[in-house]
């Protein structure tokens, strides 16, 4: 063991490079933690105990391309950011816009969808943090731009990164993105074409 000394002085330089990746995290855990607030119809809620939605199953075919199972925390929006900054939660898919502020603190997948921007009505009548508004005036409504919906997870994690966007990829390549859009948003959705 002649090496010995010499790895021992290297560790502390090492350990950095130690920290676990998130992707081998949810690997060992065999479970992707995804966190919404399912109270938003079509995006995410309970329909007679029963959670469903569009990103309810956007997440369970995520967690499938991933070859884990998807693992649905309900929590509020005062929660659900931060939990995905701590690493409580390993990403949240509840109808989040990329936000210069937001892409500060987190890493996205690519926008799983484009929408118009729109008011996302809540059940509740506390003070929210609103993700998606329209900006419309009474005096010349005019379209708003198209907003993208991505995922966002903790920063540092290329590994985990690059395995969410070939999952996604692979669920856009085989139509099963638009068939969820179908399904949930029908032919009249307010979906902007896809760039």
């Amino acid at each position: 063991m002649r090496f010995l000394p010499g790895l021992i002085c290297l560790l502390p330089l090492l350990s950095p490079l130690a920290h676990a990746e998130l992707i081998d995290d949810v690997n060992d855990r065999g479970e992707l933690r995804i966190a919404l607030e399912a109270n938003t119809p079509p995006f995410n809620f309970k329909d007679d105990g029963k959670l469903t939605g569009f990103e309810v199953e956007l997440g369970q075919l995520l967690a499938q391309e991933l070859d884990v199972r998807s693992d649905f925390v309900i929590t509020d929006s005062g929660d659900m950011l931060a939990g995905v900054e701590s690493g409580k939660y390993d990403i949240a898919i509840n109808h989040i816009a990329m936000t210069p502020d937001l892409k500060d603190r987190f890493d996205f997948s690519a926008p799983y969808i484009h929408t118009d921007a729109q008011l996302i009505a809540q059940k509740d009548e506390q003070p929210r943090s609103i993700l998606l508004v329209q900006s419309l005036t009474e005096e010349k409504p005019k379209a708003a731009p198209a907003v993208g919906l991505a995922i966002p997870f903790q920063k540092g994690n290329p590994a985990f990164h690059a395995s969410l966007e070939n999952a996604l990829q692979r669920i856009k390549a085989d139509g099963r993105l638009e068939a969820l859009e179908q399904k949930w948003f029908g032919a009249n959705t307010s979906m902007a074409p896809k760039p």
